[in-house]
Order: structure tokens, then sequence, then C-alpha cells
């Protein structure tokens, strides 16, 4: 086998633009078109929707299309599938597909719950034999894989504070009237949360750790006519004493996407996931760490530091980007994953990662739907019984077990 055949389940947005990555098809006419991810291939597709089975029927007239996915699973056109359907059945359907021996990818967010996750990854490590990921695209930037190795090696010295604000996502009403289970607690599970915000949260914890400590305000509805969260402010505490921030919204029509990790001896600035910049504390030549600045620093070096756009000599600067193409990054994660099948390539995005950015989706909500600092992870129990409060309260789905 040289080709990992991949199965689709859901011909949605994701899903239809996943068949385009596998096929080498334009996303849009006129749009050039990406070069089909290595050692894979689009087996079959899935979907419920009659209409939608015709439109991958018309489009891929060569593709298989089936109704149930569990019959696409068995039909042997399918080595692995791709889980783009709503939150809430990302685990069930991965976990009947490894039970009956298929290689998983799964969609981001891994799940609405962390208890949910966990028993996908639990399934995952009862069957070795297939390989368990999740769509973390973003992780496959060169510019974040980069700044990951340079936080690992330590040479900035230890995190003291990361702040992140990305709102770069803006979406009308008319967004959320796609669908029914759209922007509901009982279909989605959330908001930006769950839909938005997971790649970022993935990345800040793959970059800075996981904290120890979340408390968070959430706003419902923030200038929308929706019921879950579109507007967020997480502030986090980790076991070394730093800190950290995440700020996200879907009602800023001019949006930000900006990170910032402080360092005992240097900073990180990254501005619209695309470049960048560096600093390293210097003294003549030589690493400096800010304790040794407030030791040694005096007021006229403290002028030349605030006034200077060169720091006054007291840093090093150095700037690198990323500008990867669309559609790029996924293919990248399924050319990805398919050489770990074939060939024991080590995974960008392992599944069982998939836990710690709802985790922390998670502890954000229980934290604000309680008006309390909760620990990370946060008690499941309690966020599944608080999660179903809101979900009986809407009306619209069964409350979950």
């Amino acid at each position: 086998m040289d080709k990992i055949r991949y199965g689709i389940i859901g011909f949605g947005a994701q899903g239809s633009s996943y068949c385009n990555i596998l096929t080498g098809t334009p996303a849009f006419p006129g749009f050039p078109a990406a070069a089909i991810p290595a050692h894979t291939a689009l087996g079959a597709v899935c979907d419920i929707d009659p209409a939608k089975r015709e439109a991958v029927k018309a489009k891929f007239p060569e593709v298989p299309v089936f109704e149930d996915y569990k019959e696409m699973i068995a039909s042997g056109l399918v080595d692995a599938v791709i889980t783009t359907v709503p939150h809430y059945l990302h685990h069930e359907m991965a976990i009947y597909a490894m039970e009956h021996g298929m290689h998983v990818i799964g969609e981001k967010p891994a799940g609405v719950r962390a208890s949910d996750v966990q028993k996908m990854i639990d399934c995952a490590n009862a069957h070795p034999e297939v390989k368990f990921g999740i769509m973390f695209n973003q992780r496959t930037n060169k510019l974040y894989q980069k700044i990951r190795e340079i936080v690992a090696s330590g040479e900035l010295g230890e995190i003291r504070r990361s702040n992140w604000i990305i709102n770069t996502w803006w979406r009308p009403d008319s967004y959320y009237r796609q669908s029914d289970w759209r922007a509901t607690w009982g279909g989605e599970g959330g908001g930006v949360l769950v839909n938005q915000a997971p790649h970022q949260l993935d990345l800040w914890q793959w970059i800075c750790g996981t904290p120890v400590e979340v408390t968070s305000v959430n706003i419902n509805g923030a200038h929308r006519k929706i019921d879950v969260e579109n507007d967020v402010t997480i502030v986090t505490k980790y076991a070394n004493g730093a800190t950290g921030s995440f700020i996200t919204c879907t009602h800023d029509a001019i949006g930000t996407d900006r990170l910032e990790i402080d360092f005992d001896a240097g900073k990180i600035v990254v501005e619209n996931s695309l470049k960048a910049t560096v600093y390293r504390m210097t003294k003549d030549g030589n690493r400096i760490d800010e304790k040794f600045m407030n030791d040694n620093i005096g007021m006229m070096e403290l002028a030349m530091l605030t006034r200077s756009n060169g720091g006054g000599g007291l840093y090093e600067i150095e700037e690198f980007s990323n500008n990867d193409a669309w559609g790029v990054q996924h293919g990248t994660v399924m050319a990805n994953f398919a050489s770990h099948v074939l060939f024991g390539t080590d995974l960008l995005a392992p599944g069982a990662d998939g836990i710690m950015g709802v985790r922390l989706a998670n502890a954000s909500q229980l934290s604000a739907w309680t008006g309390k600092t909760v620990s990370y992870p946060c008690d499941e129990a309690e966020y599944n019984a608080e999660l179903n409060k809101l979900i009986a309260a809407e009306g619209k789905f069964p409350v979950r077990d």
C-alpha cells in the first residue's frame, strides 16, 4: 500500500474542502489548486443529506458515495476517515471507526466535553493497530514550530506571561442561521470556544504549556441573536507563577491576531500568524536577563531602552515569517498522517493532544458559569452537569449522558 484512501464523513463546508484538497480541485473558480497531499487519495464520501450526496456525485463522479458512515467503513474502499460532522458526534464516530480497524483524523475540536475526548483516547490506546490524529493544521505553520523550539530550548528562560488576542473571525447573524445546531448548547456545544478558537487554544498550550488555574468572563450573544458565548476573556495561572490571557470574539469587524510571550531574557511577538519577532536581551555582546537589568541598569540606560526603537543596544532582534497558501496546512496534516500510517513518521498532531484545548474550553466555560476560578483540568462532572442545565433550558436537543 502506497496511499491512504481517506473517507470523508460529512460533505459540508469543511468536508467538501477536504475533498477538493484530496483531488487537487480548486476551492473556487479561478483559484489555483493545491497539490494533492503525498501518499493520499479520496476514497469515498458519506453524508446523510440526499442533496449533499447528489452534490458529491456531480462534482466527483468517480468517488463512491454513502449515506451511512458505518457502511462506508465496512466497504473496504477507505483506510482512514476524517470526521467533519457536528462536534458531539466526533467521539462517537471516531470510536466506532477505530473499533472496526479504521485509522482516524478527528476534526477540531476533538469534542465538546473532555470526558468524551478521553473515551476516544482510551479507545485508541486499546487499539494500537490503528492510528489516531487530529486536524490541528495550524501546527504545520513553520513559524509556530520554530517558536515552540525556541521556548523548549530554554534560551530565553522561563515564560513569565503570555497574551493572545484573536478576533479575526467576524460572524454575522446569518452565519449562525445556517444550521439548526449552529450556536446552540445542545447541538454545537457552545460558540467561539468550540468553533473558531480551538486551533489557537491548542497552539497556546502546545507552545506555552498547560495552566493550573483558569478564570474566565464569557458573554453569551454579545451583539448577536444567539445564546452561546461569542466574547471570551480567559486569565490563566501556571505552576511557575506565570500568567496568561486569551481574548477572542466573533463580533469585531476589524480583527486582531497578536500573540506575545514574555520571558526572563526576551520576548516573542507574533502578528497575524504570519510574522514573528524574537527579542533577545543583550549587553556589550553578552546575553543577559531581566534580573540582571533590574540589578545593573541605571537611569541613563533606562532612558535609552524606553525611548530608542533599537532598545539602546539592550536587545537583539530576529524576524521570520510564514506565508503558506490556503489549503496547504490541511493537506500537510493529511500527508503527515498518511506517512505516519505507512512509514512510521512522527505525527504533528496526535489525537491524544486534542484533549488539552477541550479541557481549557471546559474550564473557561465552567469558570464563567459559576463566577469562580477553577482548576485545570476542571471538574468534569460539574462541567457536564452545568452544560446539561443549559441544554435543558434551551429546549432544542436532549441532554447529554
